[in-house]
């Protein structure tokens, strides 16, 4: 896996301050991308055991209420074992919240063995590709109207999809 950049403190993606992982890499191609330099795959720095200790230590942090993954697309790193591995040792070491951006549907990603490792450990998936002529600036954590934000856990639980329901005072 190959990365962009790290957020130690980030308040601009998700509720709280968050530590967030922009990994490198996507074929969607998505008109109007605001990350169009993450998707080229040997693009940033190689992801190692000393990037992830150093991550981990960052959401390790009292301030940190949570995760990020974003992209590039977080779903298409699945050459290695990084990505699921870091997800398990967050939720293991720390317990905290993960949320992901991804251009496949749930759907999509449930059918990929590979893809629904790296789900089953995240809480919050903003899901679907990036629709310019959907894009609509007042929403909550996505870019456009076709966009969701599915409650994981509770969609594997019940089979059928549940959305982030969110607290308007966050």
């Amino acid at each position: 896996m190959r990365y962009e950049k790290i957020r130690k403190f980030d308040v601009s993606n998700a509720p709280g301050v968050r530590t967030t992982l922009f990994v490198t890499g996507c074929t969607h191609n998505c008109p109007g991308c605001f990350n169009k330099d993450l998707q080229d795959f040997s693009a940033g720095k190689e992801w190692t055991s000393n990037e992830e200790d150093l991550f981990v230590s960052y959401v390790k942090n009292d301030n940190v209420v949570g995760v990020n993954i974003l992209g590039g697309e977080p779903m298409q790193q699945v050459m290695d074992d990084c990505l699921p591995n870091l997800l398990k040792r967050i939720k293991e070491e720390t317990g905290k919240n993960i949320w992901l951006w991804s251009g496949y549907l749930l759907e999509q990603i449930l059918e990929d063995e590979k893809r629904r490792a790296i789900l089953e450990n995240i809480d919050i998936l903003v899901d679907g590709r990036f629709d310019n002529e959907k894009r609509n600036i007042n929403l909550k954590y996505r870019g456009s109207e076709n966009q969701r934000v599915i409650d994981v856990q509770k969609t594997l639980k019940s089979n059928e999809v549940v959305l982030y329901e969110f607290d308007e005072n966050v």
